[in-house]
């Protein structure tokens, strides 16, 4: 063994200074305990150079107030069509062959085994695999063509056909997920196992956030679960840092959890005590370097500016009742999806970056044309009304607003014949994006007779992501998080950008 000496007035030992020694056997204790307190993961962010990734909300000079987080890229690598995005979830999977895509095969040939030819070219789901026979059923409600460019719409969406013209369609997706867990893990992250960030939490890595009383990234439910529950690992930061990951904003009485103060803590006092937070976690973060620190304060920074904030976004009597009409008459139902997109027109226009919209009770595999109708009114409506909102506010040219389900459904029938639904289909489904540098009123993609097969410009949601991305500006390719080794991105090692939807 070497022994120690003096190498430019430090103590070295073996060559190295005693100081990185000494850090080295710090971390490596801190990667090897089982303390149950996640110092292992810290340890190696430190290891690995894993730092704070965005600009610090710091004061601004001569001001009290926090400076916006500007994101480490800013403005993104292009000019930006979009600067924000509201993403429509329809959890549960819709069938699109009962809503967008107009098949007159499937009506002539109702109640019609499906070609073996045609089912050998996919999956199928446990749930219909061993049905004895794959009868065709026809779209349940009529078909009609709308507007200028022409979109078979069926008669279940009144509203949204009257914004066809707005709308550009993506008829050619196609998955290679059956179950709704891993496939909305997939669509949102990119990856088919959870622990990957999401889509809103790489935005506002990237971007920022235009609004420091609001988190940049905020997510709603609405619906009814019927056994396909949201997964927070759709809004998950991943391995970013926390404070990237979706704000929950619930309906009832505590639109956020824990944001009020307990009984007997006044705001002063929770103010002081976040004062006392904020010198520890630096002094902590000094010694440690680890970035989660300054993400987690600023999580209690954000929390104490949001009971300030929060209460005039739920908050409606300030819109017209012009407004609140054009939604339909759920929209001061807390926990109604036509309530939640008013509230992400609002959140919207005070500049956060990325709101993601579930909407639950989409997974029609029993009484497909009873359970259709329920969810096809409640989504019509107020879905119209959020497209006429931003354009008649100026807002739908800069505002990405994108639709669709985690996979298709069957053109064939699942079940009896007296309570029959559709089941899961990876081949083919449809998603639809408004504004934001989309092309309007245009159709990209094919698929076959059946509504059984892309034939024409296959799209995964690798490409959704990417174009997505490319909309804000932001090169899906350079988007990149180094972690455990290597680079990783929304895309993962995927995607191409779908140019003709871009306007």
């Amino acid at each position: 063994m070497k022994r120690s000496s003096k190498r430019n007035g430090a103590l070295t030992i073996g060559g190295s200074d005693l100081k990185e020694v000494v850090d080295g056997a710090r971390r490596s204790f801190l990667m090897k305990s089982s303390l149950g307190l996640g110092l292992g993961a810290l340890a190696a962010a430190d290891l690995l150079g894993v730092r704070k990734a965005n600009a610090t909300i710091t004061p601004a000079a001569g001001s009290n107030r926090p400076a916006p987080n500007l994101g480490i890229q800013g403005t993104g690598e292009y000019p930006a069509r979009a600067k924000r995005v509201i993403y429509i979830h329809l959890l549960g999977a819709n069938s699109t062959v009962d809503l967008w895509d107009h098949k007159p095969l499937l009506t002539k040939m109702h109640g019609q085994p499906m070609p073996q030819s045609e089912l050998g070219t996919q999956k199928l789901s446990s749930m219909s695999s061993g049905q004895s026979a794959f009868l065709i059923a026809k779209p349940v409600a009529p078909q009609h063509q709308h507007g200028q460019s022409g979109v078979w719409v069926s008669d279940w969406l009144p509203h949204m056909a009257g914004v066809v013209d707005e709308l550009c369609f993506i008829k050619s997706m196609y998955t290679v997920q059956l179950n709704h867990g891993p496939a909305g893990v997939l669509l949102h992250t990119g990856f088919q196992l959870a622990g990957r960030p999401s889509a809103g939490a790489w935005v506002s890595y990237a971007l920022g956030n235009d609004n420091t009383n609001l988190p940049s990234f905020i997510v709603m439910k609405s619906g009814i679960l019927q056994g396909v529950p949201t997964d927070s690992a759709d809004w998950s930061a991943g391995f970013l840092p926390s404070e990237f990951q979706g704000a929950e904003l619930r309906s009832g009485s505590e639109p956020v959890l824990y944001l009020g103060n307990q009984g007997g803590v006044s705001s002063e006092d929770r103010k002081q005590v976040l004062g006392w937070l904020n010198d520890l976690s630096k002094d902590d973060y000094r010694s440690t370097q680890d970035a989660d620190i300054m993400s987690r304060i600023r999580g209690f920074e954000m929390s104490y500016r949001m009971q300030q904030s929060l209460p005039g976004i739920v908050d409606f009597s300030d819109e017209s009742q012009a407004v609140l009409d054009l939604y339909g008459p759920d929209v001061t139902v807390p926990g109604t999806l036509a309530h939640n997109l008013l509230i992400a027109r609002r959140l919207a226009e005070r500049g956060v970056k990325y709101i993601t919209m579930y909407d639950m009770g989409w997974d029609h595999h029993l009484q497909l044309p009873f359970r259709m109708t329920g969810c096809a009114k409640q989504y019509d409506q107020p879905a119209a009304a959020l497209i006429k909102d931003l354009k008649q506010r100026g807002m739908l040219e800069d505002t990405l607003v994108v639709c669709g389900s985690e996979f298709g459904r069957t053109p064939f029938a699942q079940g009896a014949t007296g309570a029959w639904g559709r089941d899961h289909h990876g081949g083919n489904f449809t998603w639809w994006m408004a504004g934001g540098g989309t092309r309007a009123g245009y159709t990209y993609g094919e698929t076959d007779d059946f509504n059984y097969n892309v034939v024409g410009k296959p799209t995964t949601t690798y490409d959704l992501n990417a174009t997505m991305l490319r909309l804000l500006g932001i090169d899906h390719e350079k988007l990149t998080y180094f972690y455990l080794g290597r680079n990783y991105r929304l895309t993962d090692t995927f995607g191409d950008v779908v140019n003709e939807v871009i306007a």
